[in-house]
């Protein structure tokens, strides 16, 4: 397993971008809408992992729910399983309590399923399963 991104809540990706990419000089390499989850994502990468930038689309995002109890800041970490239905079995089977029970579709067309932050201490996790685990790496 790796940290496959950390996700950062933000009202204004081209803001927060300013200073990711001219302050630190990562490059967004990848942006798209995730209409599920009502939310704009920028992908930047940093060694083997990545910072994704979180914007709400709609005000019933639970990126803009998030902004509004707790303002901008970490909003999830994101770690990469080989077989998300496995690992969520395992979750289950450990009374580990689930947001998603069934992985859905994620940005970048990847398997994602959140673990309750009740489960992992107060941190909102997120398993990712890449579509092609070859390009992981």
């Amino acid at each position: 397993m790796k940290i496959n991104h950390l996700g950062i809540a933000t009202k204004g990706i081209e803001e927060a971008l300013k200073f990711w990419e001219e302050s630190l000089g990562l490059e967004n390499v990848h942006t798209e809408v995730v209409e599920d989850q009502k939310v704009r994502v920028a992908m930047l990468p940093i060694g083997e992992s990545r910072v994704e930038l979180l914007e709400p689309t709609a005000d019933d995002s639970p990126i803009s729910k998030f902004l509004e109890k707790r303002g901008g800041g970490i909003h999830h970490v994101a770690v990469e399983v080989e077989d998300i239905e496995a690992s969520l079995a395992k979750l289950k089977e450990k009374g580990m309590r689930l947001i998603d029970e069934k992985p859905r579709i994620g940005a970048e067309g990847c398997l994602v399923a959140f673990v309750h932050p009740a489960a992992s201490g107060g941190v909102l996790l997120e398993l990712v399963q890449t579509v092609n685990s070859d390009d992981a790496s």
